[in-house]
């Protein structure tokens, strides 16, 4: 295929993906999904190899595509079919993070093998278990919420009313659940119509042959970036700060083995899985190896299945970072994804010392409240990551304020927080002087303070509150974060991790890390 059609092609599937994103932002309920665009979308082939996805969540983009094989191996589908999966133990990751899948037929061949597979997954802000929110720092996976195994929600064009009726017996917000997921489901028919279109115009075979084309595209990108880095092994180790019920640090270990156009990446050496819900999934430790290769190459490379084909991935099972069933996991994939990445570019940066930025914020902060609402008498449940600051590199300073890494979602703004929830933002304001010293200076992170109108169960898992995020090239680390819980005693310092009941008028004072810097300060006379 030559580069024009090959480049056609490549728009025409990205812009797939990016539509389905848009209907289902624009027809969400949750504000989670609907203004902090908590969500991805993306294509595959038949065989499930990703073929093209939108610029959405990289935690989910990278893990995806083991749900989507899960549920192409478990349940046939024909047209009209839609299949759900949430459990982290056949392909997903946290519980909260339902993903459909439908596949897609030409419409002259609607009773053969499906030609592509378009899904979703969304960041749901209650799936039940023992806190509002389903993020809890739980224990066993039993306590985080409803496990949803492979299984269809939509068959022919009709929704399963039956199960549809059991997940929304389940949670505590069901109209809100129901609306997200016919927003998904809408974004899937939106992908199923796009995608027919162009079988119509070009023909499954000219179109198989180019989802093909871009992966073996991609392919040869990374094996030639893999070729630019100088061969040896690089290793690196940090820490999380603790699991929540032991205040054990957790270590996470990373080998970088390069050798020619491929590379092996081992987290050999990282602690054993833990009681507290850290735990991740084998999907996350993938999810985190996609991104930091995403990250060594030029933007215009595209994102699919290829990414990863020159490289092997070794996570031991048992460990934190390819955790076994029955094991907590609902922060392992928003906390323990940051540190994965952390580890990894700081063992790159052995290798490409010129290229590599200081760490960033590595937390997302989340936190979840819920209890009655005070003027409808209705549950409610909110879910929210605070952004944090992005690391100094060679490149100039660190953003502040952002989301980092692994997360891509936005702000919510206060409008919508005060008019959907019982609550009122009291402060909310840049971390002034948390970013660490440096050549290039690491961003800030943020304060926002949140009053409660009401008593409520508020959680928060959070990490870098004891390991700050580290400098690179003789740049100072970033601030740790921290959670106060202020009221007319004072402030009260809280864990990085912990449940609690909020009383009405108490301040939740949640203050994030800010990034490393990078090069030392006298380089260019700055601290």
């Amino acid at each position: 295929m030559n580069p024009i059609q090959l480049e056609i092609f490549r728009a025409l599937f990205v812009s797939v993906a990016e539509e389905m994103g848009s209907s289902l932002r624009r027809t969400a309920c949750s504000p989670n999904i609907r203004e902090r665009r908590d969500y991805s979308c993306a294509l595959y082939e038949a065989s499930g190899r990703l073929a093209a996805q939108g610029d959405h969540m990289p935690i989910h983009l990278g893990s995806m595509p083991v749900a989507v094989r899960r549920a192409i191996q478990a349940v046939p589908m024909g047209p009209g079919d839609a299949v759900i999966l949430n459990d982290p133990y056949e392909g997903g990751t946290h519980l909260p993070d339902l993903t459909l899948v439908t596949p897609v037929y030409g419409k002259a061949v609607a009773s053969g093998a499906p030609l592509f597979y378009v899904a979703s997954r969304a960041h749901h802000a209650d799936i039940g278990g023992m806190t509002p929110g389903s993020m809890p720092p739980s224990s066993e996976i039993f306590q985080e919420g409803l496990r949803i195994p492979a299984v269809k929600l939509v068959e022919g064009g009709k929704w399963n009313q039956a199960l549809l009726q059991v997940i929304l017996a389940n949670v505590r917000t069901p109209g809100e659940r129901e609306g997200d997921l016919a927003a998904q489901f809408a974004a899937n028919r939106t992908g199923e119509d796009r995608l027919q279109q162009m079988l119509g115009r070009y023909g499954a075979e000219q179109m198989q042959r180019a989802a093909d084309a871009l992966i073996d595209y991609t392919e040869r990108m990374v094996r030639k970036g893999l070729a630019e880095i100088p061969d040896g092994t690089y290793e690196a180790m940090d820490y999380l700060d603790d699991d929540g019920f032991s205040e054990e640090p957790i270590p996470i270990r990373a080998t970088i083995r390069k050798r020619g156009e491929e590379a092996l990446v081992d987290f050999t050496g990282s602690g054993p899985q833990v009681q507290g819900s850290v735990n991740a999934v084998f999907a996350i430790a993938l999810s985190a190896v996609s991104y930091v290769v995403r990250c060594l190459l030029e933007e215009d490379v595209p994102a699919n299945a290829g990414l990863l084909a020159p490289i092997q991935v070794v996570a031991p099972s048992g460990s934190v970072v390819n955790a076994l069933f029955p094991a907590a996991v609902a922060a392992g994939n928003v906390e323990t994804s940051q540190r994965l990445v952390d580890v990894l570019l700081r063992a790159l940066s052995q290798a490409l010392p010129e290229k590599i930025p200081a760490a960033g914020g590595g937390t997302m902060n989340n936190l979840t409240l819920g209890g009655i609402h005070p003027d409808s008498g209705c549950p409610f449940a909110y879910y929210e990551t605070i952004a944090g600051g992005m690391g100094g590199g060679p490149a100039g300073d660190g953003d502040s304020g952002v989301h980092t890494h692994m997360t891509n979602s936005r702000n919510t703004p206060v409008e919508e927080l005060e008019h959907a929830l019982p609550i009122r933002v009291v402060r909310y304001r840049l971390r002034r002087g948390s970013g660490g010293a440096g050549k290039h200076r690491g961003g800030d992170g943020i304060i926002r303070e949140i009053e409660f109108l009401t008593d409520m169960d508020v959680t928060l898992l959070s990490d870098r509150r004891r390991f700050p995020p580290y400098g690179l090239q003789g740049g100072a680390s970033g601030a740790r974060g921290e959670n106060l819980l202020i009221d007319e005693g004072g402030e009260t310092p809280l864990p990085g991790k912990i449940s609690f009941r909020a009383r009405r008028g108490q301040i939740l004072s949640i203050r994030t890390p800010g990034g490393g810097g990078w090069g030392r300060p006298s380089l260019k006379g700055r601290a």
